[in-house]
């Protein structure tokens, strides 16, 4: 494992640099901890972008990506890097990225070519289908054969990709009065009120597919407003042969059934969840709001974080109750602020705590002069003392300003 703490420095006011061959780049601050904490903080963002070049070059590679997604993500990922708050080896990484942008470039031409031929053999395909179709509706008397056969063209075509859009909907419409020119010969060869029933039992049969079609679906709104819209539809359309009607309606309705008992349970599912969640957030805030801040303020802010990370994990609540419990949330962090304002104001020189962090960053960065000193590294020693003195100025005006 790379430590990429060692590309990046943090200031004693806290302020994070990375480096760079143009020189030391500021990338944020740091308040919180140790210098080397900080830079750890920063090294870890560093991680997560290698992370995720990791995970573009291996889908790349593998096959399993669209080489233009994979070219889009390596170009963000390279704007990113100008900009990024993160220590680690940028430069690097950004030369990483530049040879991915150039294989995934290579991959998509490749792509584009397959896909070029695909479109050319699926747009032979396709008009050939159109071509049987239009010869059957024009000559063939064998109706049912004839049917049978422009659903297998029908189903065949839906297997078919690739074909440009405008040239797919010309060839559609043609296949399509080519299907419509034939139902129109055969339903004028029978001419009766079968005819009429069939045409009629098709509709449904197309409406069930779409029902049945919908019935697993998880989008619950855009899915129950298609059905009401099918429903509409089913009432609308013409009776079909008894029998059938009552067939395809037992689908029908089935589909339906099936679709609606799996979202009310979801949903039920759903609110229970989120009234655990009120309950476990309710708890929480009583206790945040029950603490005596003007005994303790320090250990009621120290309990307001361990609050907080539990308040985050309890996640979301029901609706109605999200604003509410929202506000007597803020009102409670902003009372401890408050009282820990107050008692920073309060607190002598001896006991202020940045003041005791920053004699801490005195002492350390005595040892680490003494330890340069003993190994007889001039230029440790340098960086040391430089290093040394602005902590012992910045300590200085710290005590005269308290």
């Amino acid at each position: 494992m790379i430590d990429w703490t060692t590309f990046g420095r943090v200031d004693a006011d806290g302020t994070v640099y990375v480096k760079t061959a143009e020189g030391d780049r500021v990338v944020g601050s740091w308040q919180a901890g140790t210098p080397e904490e900080g830079l750890a903080h920063f090294a870890r963002r560093f991680a997560d972008l290698v992370t995720e070049v990791d995970l573009v070059e291996a889908r790349l590679k593998s096959g399993a990506a669209d080489a233009s997604h994979s070219l889009s993500s390596v170009k963000r990922l390279r704007q990113q890097l100008d900009e990024a708050h993160a220590v680690g080896d940028l430069e690097g990484l950004a030369a990483r990225l530049d040879r991915l942008a150039g294989l995934a470039d290579e991959k998509a031409g490749e792509a584009r070519a397959a896909r070029e031929q695909a479109r050319i053999e699926a747009l032979a395909r396709k008009t050939a289908l159109v071509e049987e179709a239009e010869k059957i509706a024009a000559e063939s008397t064998g109706w049912k054969t004839a049917g049978d056969r422009l659903k297998e063209i029908l189903d065949e075509w839906k297997t078919i990709r690739g074909v440009d859009k405008k040239t797919d909907g010309e060839l559609w419409k043609r296949f399509a009065t080519a299907r419509d020119g034939f139902t129109r010969r055969r339903g004028a060869h029978f001419a009766t009120l079968d005819g009429q029933r069939k045409q009629a039992q098709t509709a449904k049969e197309e409406l069930v597919k779409e029902a049945e079609s919908l019935s697993e679906s998880s989008e619950w709104a855009p899915t129950a407003n298609r059905l009401k819209e099918l429903m509409a539809e089913w009432k609308a359309a013409p009776r079909a042969a008894k029998e059938a009607e009552q067939r395809l309606w037992e689908r029908f309705r089935a589909a339906q059934d099936a679709f609606f008992t799996r979202r009310s349970e979801v949903f039920s599912a759903r609110d229970a969840e989120f009234k655990e969640n009120l309950d476990r957030k309710q708890a929480i805030l009583a206790e945040v709001e029950a603490l005596d801040i003007d005994a303790d303020p320090r250990g009621a802010q120290n309990k307001l974080r361990d609050a907080q990370a539990a308040w985050h994990d309890a996640g979301r609540v029901p609706r109605e109750s999200a604003a509410s419990l929202d506000r007597r949330w803020r009102a409670a962090e902003e009372r401890i602020r408050v009282a820990m304002d107050s008692a920073w104001r309060k607190t002598t020189p001896q006991d202020n705590p940045l003041l005791q962090q920053m004699r801490e960053q005195v002492a350390e960065a005595e040892q680490r002069l003494e330890r340069a000193r003993t190994a007889g590294d001039q230029r440790r020693i340098k960086e040391a003392e430089q290093a040394l003195s602005s902590k012992r100025q910045f300590l200085a005006l710290a005590e005269q300003a308290n």
